[in-house]
C-alpha cells in the first residue's frame, strides 16, 4: 500500500495538481484568488501539455519511446537526488549572501522588471560557463543530448547541474538586491516559460510565434540552442528576455535554410541513461589522462569542449568559423555573406 500511495504521490507532485485536489476536496475555491493559489492553478501546464504532445505524436504515429525513455529515467532518477540538493543550495546562498546585497528591493512591478533583467543575466553567467568550460559542461550536456525536441527534454538534467545553476544564479540574484519573494516568484515564471520552449513540433510547427520571435526568446530560439549545427551551437543562452544575448552577442535566430540537428557533437548512444548521464565525463577522465604535464590537464578541464593540447581544437568556435569559411560546402554565397554580417 506504501508503494502505491508513494506512486500516487509522484504522480501528483509531476502534475502539479496537489493544491487543486486540495480546493476540490474541500469545496473553498477563495485561494484561487491568492499569489499562491494562482501559481498552483498554472504549475499543471507544461506535464499537462507533455501529454498531450505524446498523446498527439501517437495520433500521428511520429511517436516514439526512445524519444521519452532516458528523458523520463532521467527525470525520476533526479527526483531523488538533486532536488533535495538544489533546494539546500538556494537557501544557503540565501543565508550567506543576503546581507551583503547592494541594496533591498520590495515586491513590487517596478523591481519585478529589475529583478528579471538582474535574473536574465545571472542566468547567461551559468548558461554560458556551462557551455565554455569542459567541466562545467560535462554537468550541462545531458541536457542536450537528447536527438529530438520535446517537452520531456526540459526535465533532462545532470542530477548536480541544478545546484551549480542555482547557486550561480541565486547568488548573483541576492547580492543585486532582488528580495526572496521576488526572487522566487521570477524563479516559477522562468522555469514555467523555460520548460515551455522545449515545446515539440507536434504542439507547435512552427515555434517562432510570429511577432514574438523579435521580442522574446521562443521555441524556435531555443530550438536553435539546442542545435549541433556549427551556425547555431553556443548560441541564445538566455531563457525569457533575449537582451544579454544581444549584448554578448551570442544571439542567433533560427534560419530556414539551416536545417536543425539535434544533439552534441560526441558520438554517444542517446537511449542509453549511462552515457547520456556520464560520456563527457568519462571523455574528460580519458583527455586528462593522455594530456602531457599538470598544466595541459588543467586546462582540459577549463578550456571549452574540443580544445587539445595539441593545438588541433574543435571547440563551437571554430567549427561555426570553418562553417562560414567554407560556403560551397553549405549554401550559397550569398547566404554566407548574410551570415558574417550577422555575426559581425
Amino acid at each position: 500500500m506504501n508503494f502505491l500511495e508513494t506512486i500516487y504521490n509522484e504522480l501528483i507532485g509531476f502534475l502539479g495538481v496537489g493544491s487543486l485536489i486540495e480546493m476540490y476536496k474541500s469545496g473553498d475555491y477563495s485561494a484561487l484568488l491568492t499569489f499562491k493559489g494562482i501559481l498552483g492553478a498554472i504549475s499543471p501546464f507544461i506535464p499537462i501539455l507533455l501529454i498531450i504532445e505524446i498523446i498527439r505524436s501517437a495520433a500521428y504515429k511520429k511517436f516514439k519511446v526512445e524519444d521519452y525513455r532516458v528523458n523520463f529515467f532521467i527525470y525520476v532518477f533526479n527526483r531523488f537526488v538533486s532536488r533535495f540538493i538544489s533546494i539546500a543550495a538556494v537557501a544557503f546562498c540565501i543565508g550567506v549572501f543576503e546581507k551583503y546585497a547592494i541594496f533591498k528591493t520590495s515586491f513590487t512591478w517596478y523591481w519585478f522588471i529589475y529583478g528579471y533583467i538582474v535574473w536574465e543575466f545571472s542566468h547567461f553567467i551559468y548558461h554560458f560557463l556551462a557551455h565554455k568550460v569542459r567541466l562545467l559542461w560535462c554537468l550541462h550536456s545531458t541536457h542536450h543530448a537528447p536527438q529530438t525536441m520535446n517537452l520531456s527534454v526540459t526535465y533532462t538534467h545532470f542530477f548536480l547541474e541544478a545546484p551549480y545553476a542555482d547557486v550561480i544564479r541565486t547568488t548573483i540574484c541576492i547580492l543585486a538586491g532582488v528580495n526572496p519573494p521576488l526572487l522566487f516568484f521570477i524563479m516559477f515564471i522562468d522555469g514555467t516559460w523555460g520548460a515551455f520552449i522545449h515545446v515539440g513540433e507536434s504542439i507547435m510547427k512552427d515555434g517562432r510565434m510570429g511577432f514574438m520571435n523579435k521580442i522574446i526568446l521562443t521555441p524556435s530560439h531555443h530550438r536553435v540552442h539546442h542545435a549541433r549545427n556549427p551556425l547555431y551551437m553556443d548560441t541564445n543562452f538566455c531563457n525569457l528576455l533575449n537582451i544579454w544575448d544581444k549584448v554578448f552577442k551570442t544571439y542567433e535566430p533560427e534560419r530556414k535554410e539551416v536545417k536543425i540537428e539535434y544533439g552534441i557533437t560526441r558520438a554517444m548512444n542517446p537511449n542509453s541513461f549511462w552515457d547520456v548521464n556520464f560520456g563527457e565525463i568519462v571523455a574528460l577522465v580519458k583527455d586528462i589522462r593522455k594530456a602531457p604535464g599538470i598544466k595541459n590537464k588543467l586546462l582540459y578541464m577549463i578550456m571549452p569542449p574540443g580544445w587539445s593540447h595539441t593545438g588541433d581544437h574543435k571547440t563551437a568556435k571554430v567549427a561555426r568559423r570553418e562553417y562560414l569559411e567554407n560556403p560551397a560546402t553549405h549554401q550559397t554565397n550569398e547566404s554566407i555573406v548574410e551570415l558574417e554580417k550577422a555575426s559581425a
